[in-house]
């Protein structure tokens, strides 16, 4: 999981602020002073969703449910955000 992680930062146009993994380990969400937050399938080490924040992604989180993000910029936004589709 480690290799997969560290390539998949790889995609990230600016700094990573915050990375979160899913408890089973599939997925992380990373955020990002490039005002993306961006969802990593950890067994591919590929990007499979993005969402573009109004500022910089400073915090993120995935809550125990695995479809449930909480992230916030340093504006001092909230966004709640499902992973849908992505288990299967």
């Amino acid at each position: 999981m480690a290799i997969a992680l560290r390539e998949a930062m790889g995609g990230q146009n600016n700094g990573v602020e915050a990375v979160a993994i899913a408890l089973d380990g599939k997925f992380a969400i990373s955020s990002s002073w490039d005002n993306t937050l961006k969802v990593w399938n950890l067994e591919t080490g590929t990007e499979v969703a993005m969402f573009l924040g109004e500022a910089e992604m400073s915090s993120c989180a995935i809550a125990p449910d695995g479809v449930t993000v909480v992230a916030g910029d340093e504006g001092g936004r909230v966004y709640f955000l499902r992973l849908e589709g992505l288990r299967g």
